[in-house]
């Protein structure tokens, strides 16, 4: 009898933990950085150069040991905007977050030779990591621009930048602001390029890495914000983000003509559009392509989406942040809601999924970060915030209308682009601090599978990590034994107040660059009050 219930509690524990698929693997209640040592992040605090609370990580990438881990600069105190998890030394918890490639090049305005604010980043698949430097410093009416929209490329074994290129001035406009970045490799490395969509100044931007050269396309009214789409209920909060348009951007496998399939959606929107790369690596196509654009269905009520990533056989993952979960559908099959899935939901792990992307090893990973509560209310600092998740895409896809190894469904190839045309012009509710609230029930996707009660997450166990052979690089270590202490590079700034120089005897752990120039006078910028979403370069 005895063994038999211990046989009963084995199977139900089982049964509760696999009712989540995606396992959490990283968390925080607040933000830390891999500071030289004890004496200089104390001094960072007493400065205002570091403050925990101000910080809220917005994009994630994974290459081999590393974890990338990107901090706008919505506010003063954040001392580095793209940051990393050495996967080596930290396989769980709530690690220390280390500068990339180190700290002088995250130098608030420093910017022929920083970052100021990084969003969402790409790693391709010539193991180089992209990088859009916004250039801005706050948010919303406190937002100011010490430098351009940049972009940035790193080569992940040198760790080095190897590409700085300043977008033109034709590419922006006041209203721009820049958080999504799709990269397209075509037959090699040096057939490259670059999407960038335009929320705020609706607009898509291409840049060729062959020819070092950008372009923008504007118009077309897909790009727009649906209006009666505006509204939103997250975490208990309603808000109006009206204005957000173009935004999840994503790219399908390499088609039978060659060119890839780029989607996107407006954030204030349920639907999906496309179009075809061809189209958008001609920049004498920028004016004269409306017609090259195709309109797909709406996904469905409560389907918001911000970021989105597709596998290269044809599964697309979205962030569902009305509903506090990740979204799936097989490019193969019709955009319409019967044909959408729910992967994993958690109305508390699962507040507000920022970010998904899909690793060189087909594992997926997802950050929440419960943005509209920062933005719009306060955190409560004494609970976890800030989660990164990780699954197999196989795992995540099992048992939905996403897994085609056991459906047959409907017509495949639903989406279909225009074909390419010959040479001719074309036809013309607010609180003190966040608890999880329960939400009126709301409108699901249709799914193959459903969430069960919410039992504990758990963690992945050592062995299901997934780093390619020869990936490993030499990091900071974030190890706090007393034998070593702490690897740091040699030069290390702060970088909000005066431009502070501080210098440690570390060994150099990357490649030495130049000394940044010293500023002076830089100035300390404002917090940013609660007042609004990201409206970057908006005055109200």
């Amino acid at each position: 009898m005895y063994a038999q219930a211990i046989v009963a509690l084995v199977l139900l524990i089982s049964c509760s933990q696999a009712a989540y698929k995606l396992q959490e693997r990283y968390s925080w209640n607040q933000l830390d950085f891999a500071f030289p040592n004890d004496r200089l992040k104390e001094q960072a605090i007493a400065t205002g150069d570091y403050i925990p609370q101000n910080a809220l990580p917005v994009g994630i990438e994974h290459f081999g040991s590393r974890l990338f881990v990107t901090i706008p600069r919505w506010r003063d105190g954040i001392p580095a905007t793209l940051t990393y998890i050495n996967m080596d030394h930290s396989l769980t918890g709530s690690p220390e977050l280390i500068p990339y490639p180190d700290w002088r090049s995250n130098t608030a305005g420093d910017c022929a030779n920083s970052l100021t604010t990084a969003y969402r980043i790409k790693v391709d698949e010539c193991g180089r990591l992209w990088v859009l430097d916004t250039g801005t410093v706050g948010i919303g009416n406190t937002t100011t621009n010490p430098c351009p929209y940049a972009v940035n490329v790193f080569d992940l074994t040198t760790n080095t930048r190897i590409r700085r290129y300043e977008l033109r001035a034709e590419d922006t406009n006041p209203n721009t602001f820049i958080a999504n970045i799709a990269v397209d490799i075509g037959k090699s490395c040096d057939d490259a390029y670059a999407y960038f969509s335009d929320e705020l100044g609706y607009g898509l931007i291409a840049y060729s890495w062959e020819l070092n050269k950008s372009w923008r396309f504007s118009a077309h009214s897909y790009f727009f914000p649906d209006p009666l789409r505006g509204d939103y209920n997250i975490a208990g909060l309603n808000f109006q983000w009206g204005e957000e348009g173009i935004f999840g951007i994503s790219l399908s496998p390499i088609r039978s003509d060659g060119y890839r399939t780029l989607y996107f959606s407006p954030l204030a929107s349920h639907r999906q559009f496309a179009v075809s790369t061809r189209v958008l690596r001609d920049e004498s196509r920028t004016e004269d392509s409306y017609h090259e654009f195709v309109a797909l269905d709406e996904r469905g009520g409560n389907a918001h989406t911000t970021a989105r990533v597709m596998s290269d056989d044809g599964v697309e993952l979205f962030n569902l942040i009305d509903q506090n979960a990740i979204g799936c559908w097989h490019s193969s099959m019709p955009y319409t809601p019967q044909f959408h899935g729910i992967v994993d939901r958690d109305d508390v792990g699962l507040v507000f999924p920022a970010d998904v992307k899909i690793d060189e090893n087909k594992n997926v990973w997802v950050l929440s970060d419960r943005m509209p509560v920062f933005l719009l209310a306060d955190l409560d600092y004494s609970d976890v915030n800030f989660r990164i998740y990780t699954a197999p895409l196989g795992a995540l896809i099992e048992n939905t209308v996403c897994d085609l190894r056991n459906n047959a469904y409907g017509p495949s190839n639903a989406v279909s682009l225009p074909k390419a045309q010959p040479a001719a012009p074309a036809p013309p509710i607010y609180k003190s601090s966040y608890r999880p609230t329960v939400l009126p029930q709301k409108p699901q996707l249709s799914t193959g599978w459903a969430p069960s009660p919410s039992p504990p997450r758990t963690y992945l166990p050592a062995a299901a990590v997934n780093v390619s052979p020869g990936q490993s690089i030499s990091s900071v270590s974030v190890s706090t034994s007393t034998s070593g202490g702490l690897d740091v590079p040699k030069a290390y700034v702060f970088n909000q107040h005066n431009g502070i120089n501080y210098e440690t005897s570390g060994p150099h752990l990357f490649p030495t660059h130049q000394p940044a120039p010293q500023r002076e006078g830089l100035k300390s910028y404002v917090n940013a009050r609660q007042s609004g979403w990201w409206h970057h370069h908006h005055q109200g």
